[in-house]
């Protein structure tokens, strides 16, 4: 569809974050397993970040790009 194709044109972080459905970042204990917290920005890695934008990028494409009579 072309909304596929406008998203996948942003860049490719832009269309993962659509199919591979982003998570906020957690926390995580000496071990590595994720506890019920939620990171602060400040604390995410370069990559956490990386994908937040382009969620949020995906997010901004798809709110602005389909009539608000939709929702």
């Amino acid at each position: 569809s072309r909304m596929v194709a406008f998203l996948k044109s942003i860049d490719s972080k832009t269309w993962k974050a659509v199919v591979k459905v982003w998570d906020h970042p957690v926390v995580t204990d000496k071990d590595g397993n994720a506890i019920a917290e939620l990171k602060s920005e400040e604390e995410w890695s370069k990559e956490e970040d990386e994908l937040a934008f382009g969620n949020s990028k995906a997010l901004n494409a798809l709110f602005n790009g389909v009539d608000k009579n939709m929702f």
